[in-house]
Protein backbone atom coordinates (compact mmCIF):
# COMPACT_ATOMS: atom_id res chain seq x y z
CA UNK A 1 0.00 0.00 0.00
CA UNK A 2 3.19 2.09 -0.28
CA UNK A 3 4.38 2.35 2.73
CA UNK A 4 7.70 1.24 4.32
CA UNK A 5 8.08 -2.08 5.83
CA UNK A 6 10.36 -4.01 8.13
CA UNK A 7 10.32 -7.60 8.61
CA UNK A 8 12.68 -9.11 11.06
CA UNK A 9 12.35 -12.86 11.31
CA UNK A 10 15.41 -15.01 12.61
CA UNK A 11 14.54 -17.43 9.95
CA UNK A 12 17.07 -17.33 6.73
CA UNK A 13 14.16 -18.90 4.23
CA UNK A 14 11.10 -17.04 5.84
CA UNK A 15 13.65 -13.76 4.99
CA UNK A 16 14.57 -14.69 1.91
CA UNK A 17 10.95 -15.40 0.97
CA UNK A 18 9.75 -11.76 2.10
CA UNK A 19 12.52 -9.93 0.48
CA UNK A 20 10.12 -9.28 -2.75
CA UNK A 21 7.09 -8.42 -0.62
CA UNK A 22 8.39 -5.73 2.26
CA UNK A 23 10.80 -2.86 2.04
CA UNK A 24 13.07 -3.92 4.18
CA UNK A 25 13.57 -7.44 5.24
CA UNK A 26 16.19 -8.26 8.57
CA UNK A 27 17.55 -11.47 10.15
CA UNK A 28 17.86 -10.91 13.53
CA UNK A 29 16.80 -11.96 16.64
CA UNK A 30 14.19 -9.83 17.76
CA UNK A 31 13.94 -10.49 21.58
CA UNK A 32 17.21 -8.85 21.33
CA UNK A 33 17.02 -5.46 22.45
CA UNK A 34 20.18 -4.02 20.63
CA UNK A 35 18.77 -5.29 17.10
CA UNK A 36 15.51 -3.95 17.71
CA UNK A 37 17.52 -0.21 17.94
CA UNK A 38 19.97 -1.19 15.47
CA UNK A 39 17.51 -1.46 12.45
CA UNK A 40 15.54 2.03 13.77
CA UNK A 41 12.32 0.51 15.09
CA UNK A 42 11.86 3.75 16.92
CA UNK A 43 11.07 5.27 13.57
CA UNK A 44 8.71 3.08 13.02
CA UNK A 45 4.88 4.00 13.85
CA UNK A 46 3.15 0.78 14.46
CA UNK A 47 4.80 -2.47 14.93
CA UNK A 48 3.41 -5.98 14.49
CA UNK A 49 4.08 -8.67 16.91
CA UNK A 50 3.00 -11.74 14.45
CA UNK A 51 5.25 -14.46 16.62
CA UNK A 52 2.98 -17.45 16.71
CA UNK A 53 4.68 -20.09 18.24
CA UNK A 54 6.57 -18.53 21.11
CA UNK A 55 4.50 -16.65 23.91
CA UNK A 56 7.28 -15.81 25.55
CA UNK A 57 9.12 -14.52 22.68
CA UNK A 58 5.99 -12.45 21.61
CA UNK A 59 5.37 -11.24 25.30
CA UNK A 60 9.08 -9.65 25.62
CA UNK A 61 8.84 -8.19 21.91
CA UNK A 62 6.00 -6.46 23.00
CA UNK A 63 7.46 -5.24 26.05
CA UNK A 64 10.92 -4.08 24.36
CA UNK A 65 8.77 -2.04 21.37
CA UNK A 66 6.84 -0.11 24.51
CA UNK A 67 9.83 0.60 25.83
CA UNK A 68 11.28 1.22 22.56
CA UNK A 69 8.62 4.17 22.31
CA UNK A 70 6.80 2.38 19.23
CA UNK A 71 3.14 3.74 19.04
CA UNK A 72 1.24 1.11 18.17
CA UNK A 73 1.87 -2.11 18.85
CA UNK A 74 -0.20 -5.11 17.30
CA UNK A 75 0.33 -8.36 18.94
CA UNK A 76 -0.84 -11.88 17.86
CA UNK A 77 -2.27 -14.36 20.35
CA UNK A 78 -2.70 -17.65 20.60
CA UNK A 79 -5.29 -17.77 23.57
CA UNK A 80 -7.47 -15.30 25.78
CA UNK A 81 -4.75 -15.73 28.52
CA UNK A 82 -2.03 -15.13 26.31
CA UNK A 83 -4.18 -12.08 25.42
CA UNK A 84 -4.64 -10.83 28.55
CA UNK A 85 -0.94 -10.46 29.03
CA UNK A 86 -0.20 -8.86 25.70
CA UNK A 87 -2.94 -6.14 26.78
CA UNK A 88 -0.97 -6.05 30.43
CA UNK A 89 2.67 -5.48 28.98
CA UNK A 90 1.07 -2.75 26.88
CA UNK A 91 0.00 -3.82 23.14
CA UNK A 92 -2.17 -1.71 22.42
CA UNK A 93 -4.15 -4.16 20.10
CA UNK A 94 -4.60 -8.21 20.51
CA UNK A 95 -5.63 -10.48 17.64
CA UNK A 96 -6.33 -13.57 17.41
CA UNK A 97 -6.45 -14.78 13.90
CA UNK A 98 -6.82 -18.42 14.02
CA UNK A 99 -9.51 -18.35 16.55
CA UNK A 100 -11.57 -15.94 14.52
CA UNK A 101 -11.02 -17.55 11.15
CA UNK A 102 -12.39 -20.76 12.81
CA UNK A 103 -15.33 -18.78 13.91
CA UNK A 104 -16.10 -17.39 10.39
CA UNK A 105 -15.13 -20.52 9.13
CA UNK A 106 -18.07 -22.31 11.42
CA UNK A 107 -20.31 -19.54 10.83
CA UNK A 108 -20.16 -20.23 6.91
CA UNK A 109 -20.46 -24.17 7.39
CA UNK A 110 -23.37 -24.20 9.75
CA UNK A 111 -25.50 -21.15 7.35
CA UNK A 112 -25.41 -22.47 3.75
CA UNK A 113 -26.82 -19.05 2.69
CA UNK A 114 -23.45 -16.44 4.41
CA UNK A 115 -21.00 -16.10 2.41
CA UNK A 116 -18.67 -14.38 4.64
CA UNK A 117 -19.20 -13.17 8.11
CA UNK A 118 -17.83 -10.25 9.84
CA UNK A 119 -18.57 -10.48 14.03
CA UNK A 120 -18.43 -6.89 15.12
CA UNK A 121 -19.45 -7.71 18.72
CA UNK A 122 -21.09 -10.88 20.02
CA UNK A 123 -24.36 -9.78 19.22
CA UNK A 124 -23.87 -7.86 15.97
CA UNK A 125 -22.68 -9.37 12.49
CA UNK A 126 -22.10 -7.54 9.40
CA UNK A 127 -22.91 -10.80 6.67
CA UNK A 128 -22.92 -11.38 2.92
CA UNK A 129 -25.93 -13.22 1.77
CA UNK A 130 -26.88 -14.27 -1.81
CA UNK A 131 -30.36 -12.77 -2.95
CA UNK A 132 -32.94 -15.16 -2.60
CA UNK A 133 -35.28 -15.53 -5.62
CA UNK A 134 -38.48 -14.20 -3.34
CA UNK A 135 -36.10 -11.06 -3.81
CA UNK A 136 -35.41 -10.82 -7.10
CA UNK A 137 -36.83 -7.82 -9.24
CA UNK A 138 -37.76 -6.04 -5.93
CA UNK A 139 -36.90 -3.20 -4.36
CA UNK A 140 -35.53 -2.48 -0.80
CA UNK A 141 -38.68 -0.95 -0.09
CA UNK A 142 -40.89 -3.60 -0.77
CA UNK A 143 -38.75 -5.98 1.15
CA UNK A 144 -38.66 -4.15 3.81
CA UNK A 145 -36.32 -5.88 5.94
CA UNK A 146 -35.48 -2.65 8.33
CA UNK A 147 -39.03 -2.62 10.02
CA UNK A 148 -39.51 -6.51 9.60
CA UNK A 149 -36.65 -7.86 10.86
CA UNK A 150 -34.32 -4.76 12.16
CA UNK A 151 -31.66 -5.44 9.48
CA UNK A 152 -29.95 -2.71 8.07
CA UNK A 153 -28.68 -3.24 3.86
CA UNK A 154 -25.03 -1.42 3.95
CA UNK A 155 -24.40 -2.59 0.84
CA UNK A 156 -25.55 -4.36 -2.48
CA UNK A 157 -22.45 -6.02 -4.59
CA UNK A 158 -23.59 -6.31 -8.56
CA UNK A 159 -20.63 -8.40 -10.63
CA UNK A 160 -17.65 -5.77 -9.76
CA UNK A 161 -19.82 -3.25 -9.10
CA UNK A 162 -21.17 -2.27 -5.61
CA UNK A 163 -23.49 -0.27 -4.49
CA UNK A 164 -23.06 1.70 -1.22
CA UNK A 165 -25.74 2.48 1.28
CA UNK A 166 -28.60 1.78 -1.59
CA UNK A 167 -31.53 3.83 -1.97
CA UNK A 168 -34.87 2.24 -1.17
CA UNK A 169 -35.60 2.06 -4.51
CA UNK A 170 -32.78 0.18 -5.68
CA UNK A 171 -34.10 -3.40 -7.14
CA UNK A 172 -32.18 -6.64 -6.26
CA UNK A 173 -31.48 -8.83 -9.34
CA UNK A 174 -30.78 -12.77 -9.20
CA UNK A 175 -26.44 -12.69 -9.07
CA UNK A 176 -26.14 -10.30 -6.59
CA UNK A 177 -24.72 -10.80 -2.84
CA UNK A 178 -26.22 -8.32 -0.25
CA UNK A 179 -24.14 -6.79 2.61
CA UNK A 180 -26.28 -6.83 5.94
CA UNK A 181 -25.89 -5.13 9.48
CA UNK A 182 -27.77 -6.65 12.16
CA UNK A 183 -28.16 -8.88 15.49
CA UNK A 184 -27.04 -12.45 14.72
CA UNK A 185 -30.29 -13.82 15.61
CA UNK A 186 -32.25 -11.53 13.31
CA UNK A 187 -29.59 -12.28 10.66
CA UNK A 188 -30.14 -16.19 11.35
CA UNK A 189 -33.88 -15.75 10.59
CA UNK A 190 -33.64 -13.72 7.74
CA UNK A 191 -32.39 -17.19 6.50
CA UNK A 192 -35.86 -18.62 7.21
CA UNK A 193 -37.66 -16.06 5.67
CA UNK A 194 -39.13 -14.98 2.35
Amino acid sequence: MGYDVLAIDSDEETVQALAKDVTHVVQADATDEGTLRAVGIRNFDVAVVGIGDDIQASILVTVLLKELDVQYVVAKAQSELHGKVLHKVGADKVVFPERDMGTRLALNLVSSNIIDNIQLSPEYSIVEIPSKETWHGRSLHELNLRARLGIYVLAIKRGSELLVAPSAEDLIRADDIVVVLGKNKDIDQLERVQ
